[in-house]
């Protein structure tokens, strides 16, 4: 199956302090790999007009339901998740993470899980700005996020 997430309305590459946050300069947003918070697919700067990733996985059901494993697929007490890393990029190219978007597998329908594992196709498409205009983060659960079972596109 293949992961395909859309995200939209990025917040920019710069963003200022306010509300907890300090402020950061050359903000990206990427998929991190599974317990390897420095490997990222996809990185896309803060003001691209659109993001988007592609990720293989494979997904089994069993008594349960659905589980969706693969190289960016976390798999941490409260379930299964993949993380949007936002962070800044220096001169050198090294992203420094400052905060992440949470999208969990526990928070889509499982009818939509089960026609995604015989489509082949998981689609997530959200908005990558938080209400005041600052990068998404935490747990991001619908209708924030809209997941289906349809292809990209």
């Amino acid at each position: 199956m293949q992961i395909h997430i859309e995200g939209s309305d990025l917040p920019g590459r710069s963003w200022g302090p306010g509300s907890g946050f300090p402020g950061a300069e050359n903000i990206h947003v990427g998929v991190q790999g599974k317990d390897r918070p420095g490997e990222l697919l996809g990185l896309h700067p803060g003001d691209a007009p659109s993001a988007t990733w592609t990720l293989d996985c494979t997904a089994t059901s069993d008594g349960d339901g659905v589980a969706v494993t693969g190289p960016y697929v976390q798999n941490r007490l409260g379930g299964r998740f993949v993380y949007l890393s936002w962070g800044s990029v220096d001169d050198g190219g090294v992203f420094s993470m400052i905060r992440r978007a949470k999208l969990m597998f526990d928070d889509i329908d499982p009818a939509v899980l089960e026609a995604a594992v015989r489509s082949g196709h998981l689609t997530a498409r959200l908005r990558l700005s938080d209400a005041e205009g600052r990068p998404l983060c935490a747990r991001v659960r619908p209708p924030a996020v809209i997941w289906s079972a349809a292809a990209p596109g």
